[in-house]
């Protein structure tokens, strides 16, 4: 069991700095991610760890020694690399390229035994290349490159394990085996993984720490619940993204949303009410289109409250696990009132949330317009004996327009736009329905 301590690193490429101050730690059956945007130093750091490119400052150990105070054969032993390119010059076979991961274990001169020919034959068999053993390395697919190269690392039977990029020209089934195969070694083990990983979902399931680079320097590093948060993913990545659990892997989901587009449009205020996660991404389709949103009422554990706080949507929230109240009716029924019109999803209704649907009824009877997307048919959502059921049919009867998909609605509104120029005229002669 060794550990890898990188202590104060700074890398230099000429006069230009790329890394500056780095310090880290992987221990025994650590799985680390390295995250950042292109251009943060995330290879140049992998390639300072293994001996490609020296630090200018700091020092980089293994256990208490010095790697380049060592022997590259004795770094060998204890460390492998799986390189970002992985292109083999000479038309070697597959095995032959596995069994140059036992070069670090060999005398001078010395040949292969029947004991370097197992170690690599078990871990073509992990990354299920074994089956390849007699092809050309040239003959290979990418991901079938990148799978040979993996056990190549593997069979110098590392106790510290570098991958940048591994999932690079891997297809999904590939990606999720060599990432279950290093997570195994890791706790099986006590392998210690560093990697340069792209994928933020795939560093959330796999990795138990992560390291987020910008402009050459440690914008945050600990464990990945506290670290791939969106403020910390907005500030490194420049991009919003919905962060929650998933209830399958029990890890992190992370959903990137695309740039906000510029609108210099005008648009009318559109009050949405949703919940468990049906409105998330209309939501970010309404708000990029120029229209002003808000929502409500919301619990404040639902994916869509969450929503609303990332896309900074005005929202009236009740407390988790809670009914709607009259205080929280009323603030909705305020808030609906400030808007051009009132768009319900296919949200499942319960006890708790039915006075959402008494509210849309109410701003349909005050000349509100009401859109209600009818994805999902309400018997099949509806868990309140019927009531909510019949508040549907209520609607319909009251004149609100049926869709049957989110999609369905921006492009509806765009070609209403002279509907919704009337109503903004109707809004601003009447007030009880502003403009956005």
């Amino acid at each position: 069991m060794v550990t890898l301590n990188v202590n104060g690193v700074e890398c230099r490429y000429g006069s230009a700095k790329i890394l500056s101050d780095i310090n880290l730690e992987v221990k025994p059956g650590d799985f680390v991610g390295i995250l950042g945007p292109n251009g943060s130093g995330k290879s140049t750091l992998l390639k300072s760890i293994s001996r490609v490119l020296k630090p200018h400052g700091g020092s980089i150990l293994i256990d208490k020694d010095d790697i380049y105070a060592l022997k590259p054969i004795d770094v060998a032993k204890k460390m492998a690399v799986v390189p970002q390119d992985s292109a083999v010059g000479f038309n070697f076979s597959v095995m032959d390229v596995v069994l140059m991961g036992r070069n670090p274990h060999l005398g001078a001169f010395q040949m292969e035994s029947p004991k370097d020919v197992e170690v690599a034959r078990k871990a073509m068999e992990l990354t299920n290349t074994w089956h390849l053993a007699g092809r050309s390395i040239h003959e290979l697919s990418g991901g079938e490159r990148q799978r040979v190269i993996i056990a190549r690392a593997l069979a110098q039977e590392p106790k510290i394990l570098l991958l940048d990029e591994p999932m690079s020209h891997l297809d999904i089934i590939n990606q999720l085996e060599v990432m279950d195969l290093v997570k195994s070694l890791c706790i099986q083990s006590g392998l210690a993984v560093l990697a340069v990983i792209h994928d933020l979902n795939m560093a959330a399931r796999y990795c138990n720490a992560v390291l987020m680079l910008k402009n050459g320097t440690i914008f945050a590093a600990g464990e990945v619940e506290k670290i791939l948060t969106s403020e910390n993913i907005r500030s490194v990545f420049s991009v919003d993204a919905l962060v929650r659990k998933n209830l399958v892997t029990n890890s992190l989901n992370i959903i990137p949303l695309s740039p906000k587009k510029a609108s210099t449009e005008k648009k009318c205020a559109i009050h949405l009410i949703c919940g468990a996660g049906t409105g998330t991404m209309l939501m970010k389709t309404l708000v990029d289109e120029g229209y002003s949103v808000t929502a409500g009422v919301l619990n404040q554990l639902d994916s869509d409250y969450e929503a609303c706080e990332m896309l900074k949507i005005p929202v009236v929230s009740e407390a988790p696990f809670s009914a709607i109240n009259d205080e929280t009716y009323l603030a909705n029924l305020e808030m609906i009132c400030n808007a051009s019109m009132v768009v319900l999803t296919s949200v499942p209704f319960g006890l708790g949330n039915l006075r959402n649907l008494d509210a849309t009824k109410e701003a349909l009877q005050r000349g509100i317009p009401v859109y209600v997307i009818d994805e999902v048919p309400i018997e099949s959502r509806d868990f309140t004996g019927g009531r909510a059921t019949a508040l549907m049919r209520d609607l319909k009867v009251g004149g609100a327009v049926f869709v049957k998909h989110p999609s369905d609605l921006p492009s509806l509104l765009n070609v209403s736009k002279d509907k919704l120029a009337g109503l903004l005229e109707h809004t601003a002669l009447t007030g009880h329905v502003k403009d956005g």
